[in-house]
C-alpha cells in the first residue's frame, strides 16, 4: 500500500505541476512555471520510486482456505469483506449468479483498463446477463477449486516470459506447481463464513505470485497503477452480491 500511495502522490504532483505550467496556481503556492516544472519532476521521481520499491513475499503458515493450497506464497495482495444478513446458501448462490451490470462502475473501470478497445469476450468485456464468474472461467480464468456454500477459487496467468504460449490447457494441478522463471500467477477467491446469527461474512482475496525477481518487478509497476481501480471493483462486486443475496431472487 505504501508503494501505491507513493505512485499516486507522484501522479497528483505531476498533474498539478503540469497544469501550473499553463497557468501557475498561486492559490496553492505555485507562483512560477519554474516551480511548476520542479513539481512535475518531483512527481515523476515519486512515480518511479513507488514503482521500484521491492515487494515483500508472504507465506501462509496455517492454511485454512482452498486459496491457501494454490497460492501459499505471494508478493501482491488485496482483501475485502462484507457482512450480509442472509444464510450462506443464498450468499453462495449470489456469488455465482451476479452479473457485470449489477456491479456499480464495473463497465466504466474495465473500459478504462482495456483503454476503450472492444476486445474479445472476457471478464474485462463481459456480455450482459451472464454471471461474471461464468464469463471469467470460460475465458481467461481457470476454475481452481470449489466447496459448495463456502469457497470458490479461480486463477489466471497475469505475466509470462516473452513469446511463451501454452502447449495445453492449464489445469489446477499445473497452476499449483508452475514455478518456472518469468511467470506471475494470480489467484482470487470468495470465502463465506457464518457468524452464528443467521448472517455471514463474505470475503474476497486476490494474491499474485511472481516466480522470479524480474517478473516481480514487471508486475509491481502494473499493480501499483491499477490497484485503486481493482480494489474499487472488488468492493462494488461484494456489494452487488449482498444486494442479490438479500433480494427475493438471488
Amino acid at each position: 500500500m505504501l508503494a501505491v500511495a507513493i505512485v499516486y502522490l507522484g501522479f497528483i504532483a505531476a498533474f498539478v505541476g503540469g497544469s501550473s505550467l499553463l497557468k501557475p496556481l498561486a492559490i496553492i503556492g505555485i507562483h512560477s512555471r519554474r516551480r511548476a516544472a520542479s513539481l512535475v519532476a518531483l512527481g515523476c521521481v515519486l512515480v518511479l520510486l513507488g514503482a521500484a520499491l521491492p515487494a515483500k513475499e508472504t507465506r501462509v503458515t496455517a492454511p485454512r482456505m482452498l486459496l491457501d493450497q494454490f497460492m501459499p506464497a505471494y508478493q501482491f495482495h488485496e482483501y475485502h469483506s462484507i457482512r450480509i444478513a442472509a444464510p450462506r446458501e443464498r450468499v453462495y448462490t449470489a456469488v455465482k449468479s451476479v452479473t457485470a451490470d449489477e456491479i456499480l462502475l464495473f463497465r466504466t473501470l474495465t473500459a478504462i483498463r482495456r483503454l476503450g478497445r472492444p476486445g474479445p469476450e472476457s471478464i474485462l468485456n463481459a456480455p450482459e446477463h451472464q454471471p461474471l464468474l461464468e464469463v471469467a472461467t470460460k475465458t481467461s480464468f481457470l476454475s481452481l477449486a470449489e466447496e459448495a456454500n463456502r469457497e470458490i477459487v479461480v486463477g489466471t496467468i497475469v505475466g509470462a516470459p516473452r513469446g511463451w504460449r501454452p502447449s495445453t490447457r492449464l489445469t489446477p494441478e499445473a497452476f499449483k506447481t508452475l514455478h518456472e522463471p518469468g511467470f506471475a500467477l494470480a489467484g482470487m477467491n470468495f470465502f463465506i463464513e457464518d457468524d452464528g446469527t443467521g448472517a455471514c461474512t463474505l470475503t474476497t482475496e486476490t494474491r499474485v505470485y511472481a516466480t522470479d525477481v524480474p517478473a516481480r518487478r514487471r508486475f509491481a509497476r502494473y499493480w501499483r497503477v491499477i490497484y485503486p481501480g481493482s480494489a474499487l471493483i472488488r468492493r462494488m462486486w461484494l456489494r452487488a452480491i449482498a444486494r442479490r443475496a438479500l433480494s427475493s431472487n438471488p
